[in-house]
């Protein structure tokens, strides 16, 4: 009889004072934030800005570990092999999500089966970059150029299977001109040796390289998108100089380890777009010319799934190797 008025106590405590689930506590204690890139490139810079409005709603620290190499793989990887608890985060993009699956020989992980896809968070363009010294201005001279020139310029970008190297080798297979590439472990070392002359060009996101642009450091002659930078209304992009079809856009968003709980991933979503509201937020990406997302889940896997197939076919097009 006693047995059974505790086993009846126990039923009742849980029904009228229900135990807290972890995911209703959460967060409670600093959250790691993995960026798979170099500190001072697009990623790193974007999400930190991301991360500091975070910070501040959710009531925790955001810790960034900075784990480049590999074409984003090595951070990549520490995601895939976190606990989904929703302590550890990190970046997911273009490359490490897309890109990957056709330039790489093989991939240590399935975006779709391994990871969780939080929130796409910002869409970038590119700036096409020389160095002051070379006597190019426009799109057109630099073509002209690299044919008198065969194999003599060397042209830098943040990584194998970034953007800023695909969509090099994209703009010398639509130009039919050869120029040497050279990856380096994320943006801030490849624009230093483009503006000491060691490299004389590169395509890189235009939050990281637009900064060394208007200060007049490196010369910054077409962007990459559809339409001209509005932080930048005086640079053509690569289309309408001469190169008509070309178009590289970046993106990327906040990921997490796969079997990541629902309530933690809604939690999640919802804080980012109300980060994303943020007036100072926005300012701030606007003045990187950065686009806005925030979409769901769902639109990310969808963004994922239609952006894979298209860069396959521009690395085949392209001829673009990991170097």
């Amino acid at each position: 009889m006693m047995r059974r008025f505790f086993v009846l106590a126990f039923f009742l405590v849980e029904i009228y004072f229900p135990v807290p689930s972890a995911a209703a506590a959460y967060p409670d204690k600093p959250i790691r934030f993995v960026i798979p890139s170099a500190p001072g490139g697009s990623p790193d810079v974007l999400m930190r800005i991301l991360l500091a409005e975070l910070s501040k709603q959710m009531g925790v620290a955001f810790v960034v570990e900075n784990k480049p190499g590999a074409s984003f793989v090595i951070g990549t990887m520490d995601l895939v092999r976190a606990a989904p608890d929703g302590y550890t985060l990190g970046y997911g993009n273009i490359v490490s999500l897309a890109v990957n699956r056709s330039l790489l020989e093989k991939v240590p992980y399935d975006a779709e089966r391994d990871l969780t896809l939080v929130s796409n968070v910002v869409r970038v363009y590119n700036m096409l970059a020389v160095n002051n010294s070379l006597p190019v201005r426009t799109v057109p001279e630099l073509i002209a150029y690299a044919k008198r020139n065969p194999g003599r310029l060397v042209m830098a970008s943040a990584g194998n299977g970034t953007t800023g190297h695909l969509g090099g080798e994209l703009f010398k297979a639509m130009t039919g001109t050869f120029i040497l590439h050279v990856p380096y472990r994320g943006s801030a070392q490849a624009i230093n040796d483009l503006m000491g002359g060691q490299v004389q060009l590169m395509f890189d996101n235009v939050p990281s390289i637009g900064p060394h642009v208007k200060a007049g450091r490196v010369r910054g002659i077409a962007v990459s998108g559809p339409r001209r930078s509005p932080v930048f209304p005086e640079i053509p992009t690569v289309a309408e100089s001469g190169v008509p079809g070309y178009e590289t856009i970046a993106w990327g968003g906040v990921i997490g380890p796969a079997n990541l709980p629902k309530e933690i991933i809604a939690r999640l979503h919802a804080e980012i777009r109300t980060a994303l509201a943020s007036p100072a937020l926005q300012e701030r990406y606007r003045n990187l010319d950065t686009e806005i997302d925030g979409g769901t889940p769902e639109e990310f896997l969808a963004l994922v799934r239609r952006e894979t197939p298209k860069w396959a076919t521009v690395v085949k097009r392209a001829g673009a190797k990991v170097d």
